[in-house]
């Protein structure tokens, strides 16, 4: 918890499915400011996400982007253009390009002719299953498939799920990591599926200023599994790796 002035705010940017940080994810962050919006619907790029994202934080002079898996890649994205007030970067599930094996981009790509029974019954099961781990039905907040794909259902419409997917097969920032000018950290779980161990490294080699942190029986979704290790984590970063910097910060002439 901190109450210091100098705390920066906390914007929190969801995953894939667009719905914003719920209250239950979001009691970790307790004493700390903590801004979560929707994700616009209907974009096709993430650098469009990232536009609209770099609006949204002007008016906060100091500012941490949390992102979670598509969210991190949005956080990615806009922290390579080092907007002013960036003061932290914290990436769960992150990527800095497409994720997608072949064959998984090509049936992705697929997602936007998936009409009627097709979306909630075939396409939806599918990302859901590439989503879950074998530590989500014990977890303290246990999840299964079927709860992933209802939560896509209940806040993702089929277009918008389509444009998504497209923006992730042409995602790549890996040639801008180097620009991050930021403490980062990257919370991997232990178990991931979706996004891989390459994917996870390319980033922690890409990034100067950068600290991976692993939770231990955790898989992709573990936002939602494991709220509170998962926000512990976070706050700990920002309390030690930003608000420790300013206070170590040598005062001035």
């Amino acid at each position: 918890m901190s109450t210091n002035d100098t705390a920066p705010v906390i914007i929190a940017v969801p995953c894939f499915a667009g719905a914003p940080w719920d209250e239950r994810q979001l009691r970790p962050f307790a004493g700390w400011t903590v801004v979560t919006r929707r994700l616009p619907e209907g974009l096709g790029r993430v650098e469009a996400y990232a536009d609209v994202l770099a609006a949204q934080v002007r008016e906060y002079a100091r500012f941490v982007l949390a992102g979670d898996s598509y969210g991190a890649a949005i956080a990615l994205e806009l922290a390579t253009r080092r907007p002013a007030g960036l003061v932290g970067l914290a990436l769960s599930g992150g990527f800095a390009s497409n994720p997608l094996p072949i064959w998984k981009a090509a049936a992705a790509r697929l997602s936007r002719f998936s009409f009627g029974p097709l979306w909630p019954h075939a396409t939806l099961r599918f990302h859901a299953s590439q989503l879950a781990s074998p530590y989500d039905r014990t977890a303290p907040e246990p999840h299964a498939p079927n709860d992933f794909r209802r939560f896509f259902l209940s806040h993702t419409n089929r277009e918008t799920y389509a444009a998504r997917v497209l923006s992730v097969v042409n995602f790549d920032v890996r040639s801008r990591l180097h620009e991050i000018d930021v403490p980062t950290l990257v919370l991997s779980p232990s178990y991931d599926h979706l996004v891989g161990r390459r994917l996870t490294d390319e980033l922690v080699a890409g990034i100067p200023d950068v600290r991976e942190i692993v939770l231990e029986r955790t898989g992709h979704m573990f936002r939602f599994t494991h709220p509170d290790q998962y926000g512990a984590a976070i706050v700990a970063f920002v309390e030690r790796e930003v608000l420790g910097r300013t206070r170590r910060r040598p005062a001035g002439p």
